[in-house]
């Protein structure tokens, strides 16, 4: 039986307390979750990266990767052979500029491919993806009971970070996975770090919760479509 691999993007550009950020924390929970299942969860922190824009050199249409941007080439193959692919970022005008040059490169490619039909399906077609965003804390709300302010907060978040991404992955074959009828592009948290990288959140206990509610949706969605082929 082959082993299902996840790969979980980091997406956070805070330099400080790198491995605390609330990018990689929130990483950390879908893999622990993930390999309660045996399946497998590679993170990649963007800021172990340096991607580069873009710049329409043509270079991909020769050797069918990015000619200027062997980092990017990196992501891209670990993203190629995973089954399930994991965004967790931060809302910042509207997604963080390496995961904007991700996303930007990873279409061009699928593009293509499409393009050359000879090569088949483009890569991580058909893929899984789960969306995970998060945004500053309403301090002023009640632990136990998220104000109106707090998710129509939220509610931004998921316009802004967890449509953008859907939108760019639906254009590569893949398909985010829905966490429930008003969250059909994913989860947003109210989650949020201070000019010092330290993370503030809501409720740590119920955003866990919810986070390995949402790998459990996406691992079950992987389970039905696999028993109706």
């Amino acid at each position: 039986m082959k082993v299902q691999k996840a790969i979980c993007i980091s997406a956070s550009n805070i330099i400080k307390n790198q491995k605390q950020s609330t990018s990689y924390h929130i990483s950390m929970i879908i893999g622990e979750a993930l390999s309660k299942k045996n399946i497998s969860c590679e993170i990649i922190d963007l800021r172990e990266f340096a991607l580069m824009p873009c710049n329409g050199c043509g270079e991909c249409c020769k050797c069918r990767t990015c000619g200027q941007d062997a980092e990017f080439n990196r992501i891209y193959e670990k993203a190629a052979g995973a089954d399930y692919l994991f965004f967790a970022s931060p809302c910042c005008a509207p997604i963080p500029a390496k995961l904007c040059m991700l996303l930007e490169k990873m279409e061009k490619m699928s593009s293509l491919y499409k393009r050359m039909e000879a090569d088949g399906l483009p890569k991580c077609s058909g893929t899984l993806a789960g969306i995970i965003s998060y945004g500053e804390v309403e301090r002023e709300a009640s632990k136990d009971q998220i104000s109106t302010v707090l998710q129509e907060k939220l509610l931004r978040y998921k316009a802004m970070v967890n449509d953008i991404i859907a939108d760019a992955l639906c254009r590569m074959n893949m398909r985010t996975v829905p966490y429930n009828s008003k969250w059909n592009t994913g989860i947003a948290l109210p989650v949020g770090e201070d000019r010092n990288g330290k993370e503030q959140s809501y409720d740590p206990g119920l955003i866990e919760q919810e986070i390995r509610q949402y790998v459990e949706v996406i691992v079950q969605t992987s389970k039905s479509l696999h028993a109706i082929c």
